[in-house]
């Protein structure tokens, strides 16, 4: 078969097409029961021999997409199509945040992946609410340095940042429907969490962009949040005052923050006395779990959970106007089990990520990458106003016993769009039950989960799969039980 390469230069980046005929194979594996006729290129990618897999009748496929050739910089994917008629439902891309965290450890294997590991960390088990039995489902480890996504140019780790991380998912998306070119012009949706807040929508904003050009159209439809950074003033405001409201701090220390506190300055933390009454609030913190209010916290007596810091409040401040961060991941001990099961090398050579002998280290959350991060985007905002002029889908949610970005947060951010009011404030029902509330504006649908923390499909599965089909309809939840 001949080959055609082509390179299209793009965002000081090269996109390398591969372009060849169509392969029509019939496949049969023994995870799948039936025969079916495909079309695809990429066999190489299919996965056949997960360890522990149940059997299921969708096929899956991972391996890498090089973003750019001259850095050697590839990023690890996971995608499953959807359980049932794959080619009559829509593509949708999951990224979670950190920044520097996975979305094969937390999207994929804890929340809303088909398999979810084992408690024994050499397994897997189905999971009845995977979002991919009403979406072909893609996960995306981003950027270099999270997971199993690399560069072979070491000083690519020395400029990590929101900018570099979109763009580099958009050179993914162009390569990676090389690899699956029936998926090209698909309906197609982005969502993630936490992090992922600013993530999400910067990677649409420029999807927006590029698609004034024709030959680079994403038929993107709308963005979906969960617990999102959104705003740094907003977003810290929102954090003090719901740790207030929840107990978590005394009156004292809330009216130290506000009183002291300048969270749209560019020297917050110059002030001593809102330096220290914030840190105070992360002390009080660190006795619980910020991602989920009313859970225990996870104790392990393992060696890889004292050096886990992603299990911890992991407070970073900044010398520079950066606004500091705070470690956006969640750890209901699931995060030993990925570890233990993703770093087995006979999983990596299943995902194609190893040759079975040679192990590549993976980690749920690359400090790293944390720690190293240069650039974030004071606020997404902006972006949400040009999304919203484009007539996008935005849907925002928010798990109610969340610390890490509250509701609260999302509530002030939304607010300052200063968006009309299309639907009041009201619950919305799962299973003839309060599932949360919900308010719709003009451009925006926001609403929260009650009793979920930061990761809302752990808490809530069956309600999100509900709410995550109502947004891929375009329908309300239900409004009355």
């Amino acid at each position: 078969m001949a080959f055609t390469l082509k390179v299209i230069p793009l965002l000081n980046i090269s996109i390398v097409l591969l372009l060849s005929n169509p392969i029509v194979v019939v496949a049969r594996h023994g995870q799948w029961s039936n025969e079916k006729q495909v079309s695809f290129q990429n066999t190489e990618d299919l996965v056949t021999n997960l360890p522990g897999q149940p059997n299921v009748d969708f096929r899956h496929y991972a391996g890498y997409v090089t973003v750019n050739e001259n850095s050697e910089r590839a990023l690890f994917y996971w995608f499953y199509e959807a359980w049932t008629l794959p080619e009559e439902k829509p593509l949708v891309l999951w990224l979670n945040g950190g920044p520097g965290c996975s979305s094969v450890g937390y999207g994929a294997t804890q929340e809303i992946g088909p398999f979810i590991v084992s408690t024994d960390g050499k397994g897997l088990q189905l999971n009845p609410y995977s979002w991919n039995r009403e979406a072909n489902m893609l996960f995306l480890e981003s950027p270099v340095g999270v997971g199993f996504s690399y560069s072979n140019t070491t000083s690519d780790y020395d400029n990590l940042g929101d900018d570099l991380t979109a763009n580099d998912a958009y050179a993914f998306l162009h390569n990676w429907f090389l690899k699956f070119p029936s998926y090209k012009d698909k309906t197609f949706y982005i969502a993630g969490e936490s992090y992922a807040g600013k993530y999400v929508p910067e990677l649409a904003g420029l999807i927006q962009d590029k698609n004034k050009d024709p030959l680079l159209f994403i038929n993107l439809k709308g963005i979906l949040l969960g617990n999102p950074e959104t705003s740094d003033a907003e977003d810290w405001r929102g954090l003090i005052d719901y740790a207030w409201s929840h107990a978590v701090v005394s009156d004292e220390t809330h009216k130290t923050v506000r009183d002291s506190c300048d969270f749209n300055s560019n020297n917050t933390w110059s002030n001593d006395d809102c330096s220290q009454a914030v840190d105070e609030v992360l002390r009080q913190y660190k006795e619980i779990d910020i991602y989920s209010l009313y859970t225990s916290v996870c104790i392990s007596n393992s060696a890889y959970a004292s050096e886990n810091k992603a299990m911890e409040v992991v407070f970073k401040k900044s010398t520079s106007n950066m606004m500091p961060r705070i470690m956006g991941g969640y750890d209901p001990c699931l995060d030993d089990y990925a570890k233990s099961y993703y770093n087995k090398p006979e999983v990596q050579k299943a995902l194609h990520v190893g040759d079975g002998r040679q192990l590549k280290q993976w980690s749920i959350c690359n400090m790293d990458v944390f720690n190293g991060w240069t650039q974030s985007k004071v606020s997404v905002l902006p972006i949400y106003n040009k999304l919203i002029d484009a007539q996008l889908r935005i849907w925002v949610y928010s798990g109610d016993t969340d610390g890490r970005v509250p509701v609260l947060s999302t509530r002030y951010s939304l607010s300052s769009l200063g968006l009309p009011i299309t639907r009041a404030w009201r619950p919305w029902y799962h299973q003839k039950q309060v599932a949360g509330w919900l308010q719709e504006y003009e451009g925006l649908t926001f609403a929260t989960f009650r009793g979920a923390g930061h990761a809302v499909p752990i808490f809530k599965p069956s309600e999100s799969l509900a709410f995550f089909t109502s947004f891929l309809l375009g329908e309300s939840p239900p409004s009355q039980r």
